[in-house]
């Protein structure tokens, strides 16, 4: 990758970044043609090619992209460390829908570049996802206090519960296009009562 991406206007970069996420989400990895993402993104297909040097350097770069920045906001918004599992889901959907705001079609690309069935690709982005997705599960854990579940919870298999039942949600929503934030945010108050009142011990 050449550095000067780096040295554009955060506009320029940002409009890139959402034009390889819009063509990518919308296609296979085969079939996203870098003329297309230049198109997008309002630069010629020979100044994308400056900046990545071939599509499977910028398909990763956008892979990263989306870990990096989920872990950014993840921490900006005060989700590792806490002791209480449901404030820091409440304060990680909080931070989902200011990567949302920012990158609208990240969270599709996510999903389909997990599913991606171009093997060199698979390979690569299997590998980057249990890195990152271990490193945000032992964050979120370290401090969790167990005593406020129920006697003899599967913590770990609550988590990841949880964590799937999120992620499908917001598969589901961005599907629809148009992503409605509120209520989105309402939906999740709802999802979160409901696991309080199954996983809490109760007083």
């Amino acid at each position: 990758m050449n550095e000067r991406f780096f040295l554009l206007p955060t506009e320029k970069q940002q409009a890139i970044i959402n034009a390889g996420y819009r063509v990518f989400s919308q296609n296979s990895y085969k079939n996203s043609p870098m003329s297309e993402i230049a198109d997008a993104a309002g630069i010629s297909k020979s100044l994308l090619f400056h900046y990545f040097h071939n599509k499977k350097e910028l398909y990763m770069f956008l892979w990263d992209k989306c870990a990096e920045t989920t872990i950014e906001y993840l921490t900006k918004c005060g989700c590792y460390g806490q002791k209480d599992l449901f404030e820091s889901m409440e304060r990680g959907m909080r931070a989902k829908m200011e990567i949302i705001r920012l990158y609208p079609h990240m969270a599709n690309f996510t999903i389909k570049a997990f599913y991606e069935k171009d093997a060199d690709i698979s390979a690569a982005v299997q590998e980057s996802y249990h890195k990152y997705f271990n490193l945000k599960a032992d964050k979120t854990r370290v401090n969790m206090d167990p005593s406020q579940f129920i006697e003899g919870l599967d913590i770990p298999m609550m988590y990841r519960e949880m964590y799937w039942a999120s992620e499908g949600y917001l598969w589901e929503m961005v599907q629809r296009g148009n992503v409605d934030i509120k209520q989105m945010e309402k939906d999740f108050s709802k999802l979160m009562d409901f696991w309080k009142s199954i996983y809490l011990r109760k007083e």
